[in-house]
């Protein structure tokens, strides 16, 4: 059997607990198990956020890249973790570095390119960067622990 390198947005959904309109990926890519991913979001003018950010100049909020980041790296460490991790949630317990270097608005696509930079027990810690036709528009190093709820 050959390892899944993609997954679509329903398989994500069965990974992790989030629901629109807090699911920031609409499917993943690139899946090393265990070492890297990249999610995808296609960024569309119907996000709820742009009717108040901005409503003469929508811009995805930077938070929710760093989200999409987090999201990307829950379904990997899910996906490694196998079935019966599925479901759990998996918590922030820091955020280092964010930077936003450019504006993110509808019709970017954004890859959430995620690394692992290591593991221990039921922590996981990660670098994240969001890109945009290839350019980085956001960058951070953040760790996440799974729970049972």
């Amino acid at each position: 059997m050959t390892e899944e390198t993609t997954l679509s947005i329903e398989r994500i959904m069965e990974m992790i607990p989030h629901r629109y309109p807090f699911l920031l990926i609409d499917k993943m890519k690139d899946i090393v198990k265990g070492e890297s991913a990249v999610g995808v979001k296609n960024v569309t003018m119907n996000e709820w956020f742009f009717e108040g950010h901005f409503p003469e100049k929508p811009v995805y909020p930077g938070v929710l890249l760093i989200e999409g980041m987090a999201q990307t790296a829950a379904t990997l460490v899910v996906h490694t973790m196998g079935q019966d991790a599925e479901g759990k949630l998996v918590y922030f317990m820091s955020v280092d570095g964010g930077r936003f270097r450019k504006p993110v608005g509808p019709g970017d696509q954004v890859e959430f390119h995620v690394q692992k930079d290591r593991s221990r027990g039921n922590v996981w810690r990660f670098k994240g960067e969001a890109k945009v036709d290839g350019v980085v528009v956001s960058e951070a190093t953040f760790s996440a622990m799974i729970s049972d709820k």
